[in-house]
């Protein structure tokens, strides 16, 4: 965002200057600096509806072609967040029923056509400051461009989010449980038994074999 302003009264109005076209938005920055109003620049059309969402100036001249968000969906966004937004389009006349459309959807006061001069814009000024429209296409914001719009929209709830984490102080890790204790196994029982037991019968065994082989004792 680039912020001109040569107007340090804090009450002048607020004008919103939306395109990423530098020497045109100098040229309009000098209309209205003349008129007494304040300047807020910005090149796209995400960071015009943060800015108007935390400015709410008086005016906003919005071109319709301009990266991240274009004109239309971003006034749509701002009529939402703000029903008496006031929105003038400006489009170069290759664009005019393009800008004829979006104009009646967003309810904006007036299109422009590019490049902006003090003419075009004291021979609107009436239009421009006039009554604010309804905006039917308020009604099918979701469906005009949906991707673009759940983007957005779920990027600055994103931000949110990360800015109350990053407030918020984590949670000491769990201690780790302590190990369970050995468990002797059980020595078998009969081991012993069984190899006494087999000597006992080779003994004997033995003991049998010896008395056959040597005859009765006389």
């Amino acid at each position: 965002m680039v912020r001109v302003s040569q107007i340090d009264d804090p009450d002048a109005q607020l004008v919103l200057i939306v395109d990423n076209n530098p020497m045109g938005t100098m040229r309009i920055s000098q209309v209205f600096t003349q008129k007494g109003w304040r300047i807020e620049i910005c090149e796209d059309g995400d960071l015009a509806v943060d800015t108007y969402v935390q400015l709410r100036p008086d005016l906003v001249l919005l071109a319709l072609d301009i990266p991240t968000m274009d004109g239309h969906t971003a006034a749509l966004e701002m009529r939402e967040s703000d029903p008496s937004a006031r929105i003038a389009f400006m489009a170069p006349r290759h664009q005019r029923e393009l800008a004829a459309d979006a104009t009646h959807s967003a309810g904006a006061v007036a299109w422009l056509e590019k490049p902006l001069t003090k003419t075009i814009i004291d021979d609107n000024w009436d239009m421009v400051m006039g009554d604010i429209p309804d905006a039917p296409g308020l009604e099918d914001l979701d469906n005009l461009y949906p991707e673009d719009v759940d983007e957005m929209r779920a990027k600055r709830d994103d931000e949110e989010v990360v800015e109350v984490s990053a407030a918020m102080p984590l949670p000491a890790p769990a201690p780790l449980p302590a190990p369970a204790p050995e468990v002797s196994k059980p020595k078998k029982k009969g081991s012993k038994l069984k190899v006494l037991l087999t000597i006992i019968i080779l003994g004997a065994i033995g003991a049998i074999a010896y008395h056959f082989t040597m005859g009765p004792i006389v």
